[in-house]
């Protein structure tokens, strides 16, 4: 599970140090694709295996399914960090989620979120009011 939010820094080669806490899950392996609103989603290869069972299971008639499974597919990169925890985001990524220097990484309990710390920023002040009321919503009883 990968919780929490971490704020390190790219390197001039376009590498990041993983938090530590996420090293010992993703040493194995890891695919870093493009996520939603603008953000990075790094999966380890076996939930990354898992996602892509699902998308095949679903019809590909489906004009929706075709492209997730572009977006998806088209830009994902699988990596194995360094000795020192370190993988590399391809350009590419980079340029998509608007990643410079600074970042930061949140645990989305079964991936990784990499985001721009102003996009971070402005979809937090936008979905902080409606936290409460998913709760309901999404885990109701709870």
């Amino acid at each position: 599970m990968f919780v929490g939010t971490y704020t390190p820094k790219l390197d001039d080669k376009g590498r990041l140090f993983l938090p530590a806490k996420f090293r010992d899950q993703l040493e194995e392996g890891l695919m870093v694709t493009r996520g939603q609103e603008r953000c990075l989603t790094v999966y380890s290869l076996a939930q990354f295996e898992v996602l892509t069972a699902k998308l095949r299971e679903a019809s590909l008639t489906n004009k929706a399914t075709r492209s997730y499974v572009r977006m998806l597919s088209s830009g994902a990169f699988d990596q194995t960090p360094d000795k020192q925890g370190r993988i590399g985001i391809a350009p590419l990524l980079r340029e998509y989620a608007g990643l410079r220097k600074d970042v930061v990484v949140i645990g989305a309990l079964d991936r990784v979120e990499i985001w721009d710390p102003a996009n971070w920023e402005t979809y937090l002040q936008s979905e902080e009011e409606q936290f409460a009321d998913l709760s309901d919503e999404i885990l109701p009883g709870v």
